[in-house]
């Protein structure tokens, strides 16, 4: 039986389940890579140990729409769980930056989960957060602007990866961020995210360095762009 460790952090509870006999399997995807496809079989659980995991639905015309990006500390992988059957993948993950996993078969997942119902509360509060996420994500997609979309999206990360500054004049999204990946997230094009980049930049709402965007006043951005 599993016994729950003092600070109750899936952290150290997933890793309290990969222990033992059965040791995790550790992976590293570099960005960009697909960590699983739709219609894989859901047959092990992740927990994203460093980077940024993308999820995303592909539609019948091809479309790829993010709904939602994973932080560390994150367990995926999990649906399965929750329907009761065993079933194939629903998302499309993909590694939005270098990531490092840990994984286990899914059934050391689903015995613990009978095992002890406080483990089922702290996942239940990880699938809230992310379905928060996943709300957010939708409205952002509805902006018919690519500039308010874009903003949109800033605000996101700087929600779920925002650090404050040393000198506290704004968020650092502590994400390495290519505008490539920004494009692939909100569906535009490389070129057009340079260019809003750039214009935010000029009108000293964002600054950049080292890929990593800081948000000089997430408030004022929001209040200019809805």
């Amino acid at each position: 039986m599993v016994v729950l460790a003092p600070d109750k952090s899936l952290a150290s509870v997933f890793r309290q389940l990969s222990g033992g006999a059965f040791p995790p399997m550790v992976e590293s995807f570099e960005r960009g890579k697909t960590i699983f496809f739709p219609g894989d079989p859901a047959e092990r659980v992740y927990f994203l140990q460093k980077g940024a995991v993308k999820l995303s639905r592909v539609y019948e015309a091809g479309e790829e729409i993010t709904v939602a990006l994973l932080r560390e500390n994150s367990v995926f992988g999990v649906l399965s769980l929750l329907t009761g059957n065993k079933s194939d993948r629903f998302y499309h993950a993909v590694a939005f930056t270098p990531v490092e996993l840990l994984s286990i078969p899914i059934e050391h997942m689903e015995k613990a989960l009978k095992e002890n119902p406080d483990l089922s509360m702290l996942l239940l509060r990880g699938l809230s957060s992310r379905i928060l996420q996943t709300e957010m994500m939708i409205e952002t997609l509805a902006h018919r602007d690519m500039g308010s979309r874009l903003v949109s999206f800033l605000l996101i990360l700087c929600r779920d990866f925002g650090v404050p500054t040393p000198t506290n004049d704004g968020v650092t999204i502590d994400l390495k961020l290519s505008h490539q990946a920004i494009a692939e997230a909100i569906g535009s094009t490389r070129v057009t995210v340079t260019r809003l980049l750039g214009d935010l930049r000029q009108d000293k709402m964002i600054s950049i360095h080292k890929k990593k965007i800081t948000v000089h006043n997430p408030v004022t951005l929001s209040q200019q762009f809805t």
